[in-house]
């Protein structure tokens, strides 16, 4: 285990994101083979499909993640703070809760895929294959629970290599089976997803046998497998509150879908292959999110303010500088990026509509993001979520309602994001700015006077408990 409690907070924080940037990037690569073999084998058609259902399974995905968040800050507090007993509960409990989450976002995936993307106004051209992939893709829900749970513990202990070497195998086996299912097998959108689902369940076999064969204090064991009563109700508030978080981006996206849907299959095919960059840059920038959280956890738990703030002040500028890099390479390869998932001019074409306006502004989203990781990690998460509502749904809806409505180009649809960005990260770093003004931590002194220096649901004491 890494302790990022001393030491220069930079080179740590480089050494620790970059493995976990080109995880993440790894894998939104390799979820990207699915979409370029599909366009280019299988047509406009069965792209358009996907691209109209990816929102919907990245959504449930958000939950997912969501809940891997709250377990990363979790077991980032308990390492800090040395507690053996309280870190193997936090491990052992939040598989259970991780694994049954997995199977809700099935039921729900396959039972209600078809309602929801009706509802979205998709075209009658692409949802019979939008459901075929949202269906067969919920199936993996599971698998990518369990990945998702032992990555958060790996990373809390500073291990960011194992899930890139995961990750690595598990693309290679999605791209063969891609290739396969749908060159040899003819079976389009259903292969692309089916291969992607087989990949998801040889990670989850893969962090399982890791996380049984680790020597350190986070290993898991299989007798201790259970839930401790008092771990569940910190992990998932938590969890509910960063999934909730997570998923309100995408669900505002799915009305973003919808004004995108009222154009033509064109216009939505060459949005679909465009918006894979913001998988692309999101992911990579969230290496930086994921390392604050990590380093303002551990810290907290050894009641260090002073690191807690430098942690977040460095993965907020690193998060910024990655966006702001990879948003310029991306204006200037513009055409040539979405050549990867469309051969047809057309599309193309109107892919560099949504590409020349989310290049300028995916740095601003650090803004939003890293802030929300940095509330996380103190515990803060109730507000913040209402934040998020307010700022990148609710604002969302009303201007697809309003300002699109009104002017009905497809740039005043795009414009929606920069402009939620700053407002919602302006309103989140206020608020985190806030609650680590009030941190207070007792004295040594004091401290050792309690049997612990965490409460019940792993918590520092901080003087403002003192009433």
């Amino acid at each position: 285990m890494k302790n990022f409690t001393k030491g220069p907070i930079l080179p740590q924080m480089l050494l620790f994101s970059l493995p976990l940037v080109f995880t993440n990037l790894l894998q939104v690569l390799f979820n990207l083979c699915d979409v370029a073999v599909v366009g280019r084998f299988a047509g406009s058609n069965a792209l358009g499909s996907v691209g109209s259902s990816v929102i919907l399974v990245q959504l449930f995905l958000a939950f997912i993640i969501g809940m891997s968040g709250s377990i990363n800050v979790l077991t980032a507090l308990h390492i800090g703070a040395k507690n053996k007993k309280e870190l193997s509960e936090t491990v052992h409990t939040s598989i259970i809760i991780s694994f049954v989450e997995g199977v809700i976002i099935l039921l729900i995936g396959v039972f209600f895929s078809p309602i929801i993307l009706r509802l979205l106004g998709t075209k009658n051209e692409l949802i019979e294959g939008a459901i075929i992939y949202a269906r067969i893709c919920s199936i993996g829900m599971p698998a990518l629970g369990i990945y998702n749970w032992g990555n958060a513990i790996l990373s809390a202990a500073g291990n960011t290599k194992k899930p890139l070497y995961f990750l690595s195998i598990s693309g290679v086996i999605n791209i063969i089976l891609n290739l396969f299912f749908v060159i040899i097998c003819h079976l389009s959108v259903a292969g692309v997803a089916l291969a992607s689902v087989i990949s998801q369940y040889a990670l989850a076999v893969m962090i399982i046998v890791t996380m049984l064969k680790e020597k350190q204090d986070f290993r898991l064991e299989l007798k201790k497998i259970r839930i401790t009563k008092s771990k569940v109700p910190t992990i998932t508030k938590l969890g509910i509150l960063s999934g909730f978080q997570s998923a309100v981006f995408h669900f505002a996206n799915l009305f973003v879908q919808a004004g995108v849907n009222s154009f033509d299959a064109i216009l939505v095919s060459g949005n679909s292959a465009a918006t894979n960059a913001d998988s692309i840059i999101f992911e990579s920038m969230a290496a930086f999110n994921t390392a604050g959280a990590t380093f303002i956890g551990q810290n907290y738990g050894a009641r260090d303010k002073k690191r807690m703030r430098t942690s977040y002040l460095t993965s907020l500028f690193l998060s910024m500088g990655l966006g702001l890099l990879l948003g310029s390479l991306l204006l200037v390869f513009d055409r040539e990026f979405l050549s990867l998932f469309s051969s047809e001019p057309a599309v193309i074409d109107a892919g560099l509509k949504r590409l020349n306006i989310m290049a300028l502004c995916y740095f601003l989203s650090a803004l939003m993001d890293c802030t929300i990781a940095a509330s996380r990690a103190i515990h803060k998460t109730g507000v913040p979520t209402f934040i998020v509502i307010m700022g990148s749904c609710v604002f969302r809806v009303l201007w697809v309602k309003t300002v699109f409505a009104f002017i009905g180009t497809i740039p005043s649809l795009y414009l929606l994001y920069p402009f939620s960005f700053i407002i919602t990260g302006v309103a989140e770093i206020a608020y985190f700015v806030y609650c680590y003004k009030k941190l207070y931590f007792k004295s040594e002194s004091i401290i050792n006077s309690h049997k612990s220096s965490f409460d019940m649901n792993g918590k520092p004491y901080f003087k403002e408990h003192l009433t």
